[in-house]
């Protein structure tokens, strides 16, 4: 049953958007403000990102400690906000009964900000931070450096992110700048309020109308039409002009057809020739009938890059020449697919930007036209348009014999079957040397698979951390079964092409974001294997799947689900078995991360044991606020600033993280240790939000089948329903004792950190 929309515009001038989405168990609300950085006086660039900031740092209705981003995270919910060319958005996902209390301070914020000297001028130290880190990042310089394609006298080419020297906080001027963009823009002419939810329409209007009438009334404020966007033609760069309304929603069709790597496409026909390495397109700009996109492709040494550009330009051909409506009829399955498998949050922030999940309609499909005949194309390459998907058909397979499910399988009741999302994990201990050079060839034979579930909502991940490898699938069931079955054939056999070596090197992250992607590693206290050159066969894979262990967790699928995933798993390799054990250490442990990027960033992560987590989760949501207060608002160590309790192999604990462009990591773990030194105040409200946050519909479904994994790995009995009794039952003196357990010297800890340790107390190791 499709979901229900309704559209209004209310008296103010604000256009109201609402979603009745039976399905979901969360709700969202998505305010899109139609102005940005563009629209910013050029004096001053970067005053629209700083009042998105400012917003954020309370009212004094809704002081900071009782803001939207407290009130949200104290709920296990999602905020956050975003400032683009000509659009500042401000989003958030929590349990439907707190959608209210949020869009109540979501609306306020907006509308009645405080916009005091003295927090501009800690929150401006905030924004010069970002800048530093953006002007080091290669991903961030590499954005930058594509939006100087646009001709000189375009905004795109102009400077936005702003820092300590473009907002001059002491001239009236800036101050009077800075009030007139808030009057002129955030007003009721100037925003789309979206709210998605299981409430009903009427129930979503009355809570719309009652919070959005703090706005102002106004009307849309005209924008100056922008200058052509590029006069030079580009490689991978695509430029257009005086498009049609229609014209994102038809690039979007366009880069599916280019992401569609299935045999007859142009990514095929790359792969084919063993040149594909890297692959992404995404739109850069959007604005008045102008569109600038880009295609990052990634090829391999020994090709033929005008080769690869002749084949784009005959793909283009073909497209051009292919029936409209056959493009859009697949399309429009994949739009249903992404609908269904859409978030509260996901679909909110389609309705605001206008762009819902759907196929292209009639002016849709003449802006496709449009598009395509600004593109180059040429006869050359030999092309067809793959069928549709079969992981887009919505029935079970149909096993040819009924197969009993395994018994190193684990099915999870956590996650009702009738919530239409399941989730399947495979784990399997691999102590072979050659699991490295294997987890490479086997990363390669999936990914054209990983790309095919990618378009049609469909979650796969191949993992590897220690002596592990894992498969996770996760989406609708009966595509979850498919993607499976075909998943393990690949690897148990994979394709030729996988067994060449692959050049490509992923995208460096920031350093933050490194140091998680390295945690799994560190908690297990492996150090990664030295690459291996030796020749790989598939009989070395035959053999280590002989000798390898699996165990795995089935959670959301139903009865006629569960039977057929029995005969999936019938090929599963290796050898069934139990959960190996809790990887553990000795008191504090250090580990040197060698990641790229300068600014300093440490991770503190402090396992407990199992008695102890909801002590520990329940510490965590009360450290949130102060840890935040302190590290980022009172001694501006720099704009990442996190803290939370975090499952990792099945090892739970407290987590912090941190990255400064100027305070060492030393300096970083001795901030964290004075803040947990000075203890922590017992509230009961909390704790009950906490123990709320456990309940199965408060929860989206993708976490309660990780929760049910992690619990899984640490062979944890019990379920939600023990957990949130647990939280409740905690007191202040659980507290304390938790408090004293981790300072305690004996107690174990994990920095995991881009240096060195700081002193020989530490047991050190390198990854």
């Amino acid at each position: 049953m499709p979901d229900a929309t309704r559209h209004l515009t209310l008296a103010n001038g604000l256009q109201l958007t609402l979603r009745h989405a039976p399905r979901l168990k969360r709700s969202a609300a998505a305010l899109r403000v139609h102005a940005g950085s563009h629209d910013a006086p050029t004096k001053w660039p970067g005053l629209a990102h700083f009042l998105e900031h400012l917003f954020f740092l309370g009212t004094p209705r809704f002081p900071l400690d009782d803001g939207l981003m407290r009130y949200v995270q104290a709920l296990g919910g999602q905020v956050n906000a975003s400032t683009r060319e000509r659009t500042t958005d401000f989003f958030f996902e929590v349990k439907p009964s707190a959608l209210a209390g949020g869009l109540e301070r979501l609306c306020q914020m907006l509308a009645e900000p405080d916009l005091g000297i003295e927090r501009q001028r800690r929150e401006r130290e905030v924004i010069h931070a970002e800048f530093i880190a953006w002007s080091r990042s290669p991903q961030a310089q590499q954005q930058f450096a594509l939006l100087q394609s646009a001709a000189p006298a375009h905004p795109l080419s102009a400077f936005h992110a702003g820092n300590r020297h473009t907002l001059t906080l002491q001239a009236p001027a800036f101050q009077q700048a800075l009030d007139g963009f808030h009057q002129r823009f955030y007003q009721g002419g100037q925003v789309t309020l979206s709210l998605c939810g299981p409430q009903s329409l009427d129930e979503l209007e009355l809570l719309g109308r009652q919070h959005a009438e703090l706005f102002a009334t106004g009307e849309r404020v005209p924008h100056a039409l922008p200058p052509p966007l590029s006069t030079t033609a580009t490689r991978l760069i695509f430029t257009h002009e005086n498009l049609p309304e229609g014209a994102e929603q038809a690039l979007e069709l366009l880069i599916t057809c280019l992401n569609d790597s299935r045999p007859g496409t142009w990514l095929d026909a790359l792969r084919q020739r063993g040149w594909l390495q890297g692959f992404k397109a995404e739109t850069l700009y959007a604005f008045a009938g102008q569109l600038l996109w880009h295609i990052d492709l990634t090829l391999s040494e020994d090709a033929s890059p005008e080769e690869a550009d002749a084949l784009l330009q005959g793909w283009f051909g073909f497209i051009r020449q292919a029936e409209p409506a056959q493009l859009n009829a697949e399309f429009e399955l994949l739009q249903q697919s992404r609908e269904r498998n859409a978030s509260a949050l996901e679909l909110a922030r389609r309705d605001s930007a206008g762009q819902p999940f759907a196929g292209l309609d009639t002016q849709g499909l003449q802006a496709l036209r449009a598009l395509l005949e600004g593109l180059p194309g040429r006869e050359h390459g030999h092309w067809q348009l793959p069928a549709v998907d079969p992981l887009l058909l919505a029935d079970l397979p149909v096993a040819r014999s009924q197969q009993p499910l395994p018994a190193a399988l684990k099915v999870s009741d956590q996650l009702p079957g009738a919530r239409q999302y399941a989730a399947l994990y495979l784990r399997w201990h691999v102590p072979s040397p050659l699991r490295q050079p294997l987890y490479a060839v086997l990363e390669r034979a999936l990914h054209p698979m990983q790309e095919r579930c990618e378009r049609v909502s469909v979650q796969l991940q191949f993992s590897t951390a220690g002596e592990y490898w894992q498969l996770r699938c996760a989406g609708l069931p009966a595509a979850v079964l498919r993607t499976v079955e075909q998943a393990l054939a690949l690897m148990l056999k994979p394709p030729a092409g996988s067994w060449l070596p692959c050049s490509a090197q992923p995208p460096a992250l920031i350093p933050i974001r490194a140091l998680l992607k390295q945690l799994p590693e560190a908690v297990l206290g492996a150090t990664p294997a030295p690459a291996s050159a030796c020749t790989l066969a598939q009989t070395q894979l035959d053999n280590l799947w002989q000798h390898a262990r699996w165990h795995g967790l089935a959670a959301g699928f139903d009865d006629a689900a569960l039977n057929a995933l029995g005969t999936v798993l019938q090929h599963c390799p290796g050898q069934g078995s139990a959960p190996g054990p809790l990887p553990a250490w000795d008191n504090h442990r250090w580990h040197h991360a060698e990641v790229s990027g300068s600014e300093h960033a440490l991770l503190l992560f402090c396992p407990l044991p199992a008695a102890m987590e909801a002590a520990g989760r329940l510490l965590a949501q009360l450290l949130q606020g102060p840890v935040y207060q302190r590290l980022r608002v009172e001694l501006q160590l720099g704009y990442a600033v996190f803290s939370t309790f975090r499952q990792v192999e099945g090892v739970g604990g407290l987590l912090f993280g941190v990255q400064s462009p100027h305070t060492s990591q030393a300096q970083i773990l001795d901030h964290l240790l004075t803040l947990l030194r000075q203890g922590i105040t017992f509230d009961s409200a909390a704790r009950q939000a906490l123990a709320g946050q456990f309940e199965e519909p408060a929860m989206a479904n993708d976490e309660v089948a990780e929760w049910a994994w992690q619990a899984c790995l640490a062979t944890q009995p019990g379920g939600l329903d023990a957990l949130r009794k647990a939280i409740l039952s905690t007191r202040q003196a659980d507290l304390q004792q938790l408090l004293n357990h981790l300072l305690d010297t004996g107690s174990r800890w994990l920095c995991l950190a881009n240096a060195a340790a700081p002193d020989g107390s530490w047991m050190t190791a390198t990854a």
